[in-house]
């Protein structure tokens, strides 16, 4: 629907107001930050090395994680941030899957059958030794979306205890050109993040749930889904062991779906269209699933790692640098039997950056409010440090003014254009675009929206208990090379590297757009900390009304 002119010239005067704020809110530009490159390629080094065996959280590897990030905290002169610890402990539970059975489809004409991690992957939420799915009956919900506001539920009318959800990637709007519709178009929403799937699956009482998986609405290959789903699966503990999710989740090829609605007497291209459309209903496809595995279960506790740089003014309001220390340990083997997913981009370079970021603020002097400098775990099992730390907070969220996260910083060149991540949502925006005119840098638009990148970092945790936080992503202009350049190496990381035993660091790496991702981290993360402002979510966005709780309509 088109606004009306006089909402244009209103929400008009309010985009300016917020500029004007952000622009006066703004200090002088400070003389650049030195950024030490040494640092950032010792610390990369060390993290992604073999010896790290890809950084798993809660392995006998751990510590040397740990002890590496707080060695470098310790000497750029940060404190201790938890009550005179460096760490916040996370509690988690590790399953480990094994004697996996294949994916028995009954029914049909045909029995099929499908095998583990080449057509299909499973793993248990639950805390339990044996999992064993028999003869439930399948259903396609379509994209497994109960929306109310949006007048959108693909559960309505269909009972779904005992029963097996098959599900689409992403949102009914994933293949728009532009960004209008429903579901905002080509942006994803969290209603097409597979973890949004999962637990809506979980609230509908049924047995399991498995994804379709189809490249492009999932923004990443199937090789992706195996090394990340074979191995260990982490969580955090609860108090009921997880017995309020499915009793199995996974993901299938899209060539096994097909398969299987064909058995059904189904055509399944025709099915995901009208999954597409409001009101479609799910559909029982007539046949039964079997499938079982076996899972060792370990408690343990994993570790975020806190440093503080005290304000001068403002000590107990605060502004993060967040970045997470773990990746997958060991994976799938690659073709020449490397089975450590080393992480050197991700997130090896985050963490790098943070520590650079921590020695270059204290070089320059603690600032107006304190910064807090974070490396989470877990990311990789579902943000589940960053989500820990949002739900148990060291420092009052209702006190923390917002932040930066730092997630896989490219090695490629210099970029003319930066991107916020998940769009205009808050009033940083208005921060952002003046630091990017500051260094003689343009905004760009976000350049794959659909793959939902900002409910795939721990500023998403965040996010969702109120405090907004900077995501940015390096443009593809490259200063040599262009466009075309810098989509070749996005997209050769994406399918070459990108979770893979070959994300590894590299003596011929180019430091310089690393170095520009972080003078520009640097100089967001002194506007918040040399601030008095307050920055807050837009009056349409979802986490508007959980900021202004938390800050009690401030």
């Amino acid at each position: 629907m088109s606004l009306n002119m006089s909402l244009k010239v209103r929400m008009a005067c309010l985009i300016a107001a917020a500029g004007a704020l952000a622009t006066s809110a703004l200090a002088a530009p400070p003389k650049a930050p030195v950024i030490d490159t040494r640092l950032m390629k010792s610390v990369v080094q060390r993290l992604s090395s073999d010896e790290l065996e890809g950084r798993a959280p809660s392995t006998a590897t751990e510590p040397k994680v740990l002890n590496t990030i707080i060695a470098q905290f310790t000497a750029a002169g940060l404190k201790p941030g938890n009550k005179g610890s460096w760490l916040q402990k996370v509690p988690t539970v590790e399953i480990t899957g094994s004697h996996y059975s294949g994916l028995d489809i009954s029914g049909g004409a045909t029995p099929l059958s499908f095998k583990y991690a080449s057509d299909f992957v499973a793993a248990s939420y639950r805390v339990t030794p044996k999992t064993e799915i028999k003869d439930a009956e399948l259903v396609f919900v379509g994209y497994g979306i109960n929306a109310p506001e949006l007048g959108w539920n693909d559960y309505a009318g269909i009972d779904m205890k005992g029963k097996v959800a098959v599900i689409l990637v992403n949102d009914p709007d994933y293949a728009n050109e532009t960004q209008d519709g429903l579901f905002k178009g080509r942006r994803m929403t969290y209603y097409g993040r597979w973890t949004y799937k999962f637990e809506e699956a979980a609230r509908q009482g049924a047995k399991g749930a498995l994804i379709v998986h189809d490249t492009f609405p999932a923004a990443y290959g199937w090789n992706v889904i195996e090394s990340s789903w074979t191995g260990a699966q982490y969580y955090v503990q609860s108090a009921n062991d997880a017995m309020d999710q499915t009793e199995a989740n996974g993901w299938m090829q899209k060539p096994v779906a097909e398969a299987i609605f064909s058995a059904a007497g189904k055509d399944f291209a025709a099915l995901s269209e009208a999954a597409k459309q409001k009101g479609f209903q799910a559909v029982p496809l007539g046949l039964k699933a079997s499938y079982s595995f076996d899972s060792a279960v370990r408690k343990s506790t994993s570790h975020n790692v806190v440093g503080i740089l005290p304000g001068k003014v403002k000590p107990r309001e605060y502004v993060l640098y967040t970045g997470h220390w773990d990746h997958l340990g060991r994976c799938t083997p690659d073709k020449r039997g490397d089975d450590i997913c080393n992480g050197a981009v991700d997130n090896a370079t985050g963490i790098a950056a943070l520590t650079a970021l921590a020695k270059a603020n204290v070089k320059a002097g603690a600032a107006r409010r304190s910064m807090v400098f974070l490396a989470v775990t877990l990311e990789e099992s579902g943000l589940l440090g960053s989500k820990y730390y949002a739900e148990h907070p060291v420092f009052p969220l209702a006190q923390t003014v917002g932040g930066v996260n730092m997630d896989a910083l490219p090695p490629m060149g210099k970029s003319r254009d930066y991107a916020m991540t998940g769009g205009d949502k808050s009033e940083l925006t208005a921060l952002f675009r003046k630091v990017l005119a500051e260094q003689g840098l343009k905004e760009s638009p976000e350049e794959t929206p659909e793959k939902g990148h900002y409910y795939r970092s721990d500023h998403f945790s965040m996010a969702k208990l109120g405090v907004p936080m900077f995501s940015i992503g390096r443009g593809v202009d490259l200063v040599v090379g262009g466009r075309e350049a810098g989509l070749a190496a996005r997209d050769d990381y994406t399918r070459n590297r990108y979770h893979q035993p070959s994300d590894e660091y590299s003596a011929s790496w180019d430091w310089s757009g690393i170095n520009q991702d972080v003078a520009l981290f640097y100089r967001l993360g002194r506007v918040l900390a040399d601030g008095k402002t307050w920055p807050n979510w837009h009056a349409n966005d979802e986490f508007r009304a959980v900021r202004d709780k938390s800050r009690g309509g401030k």
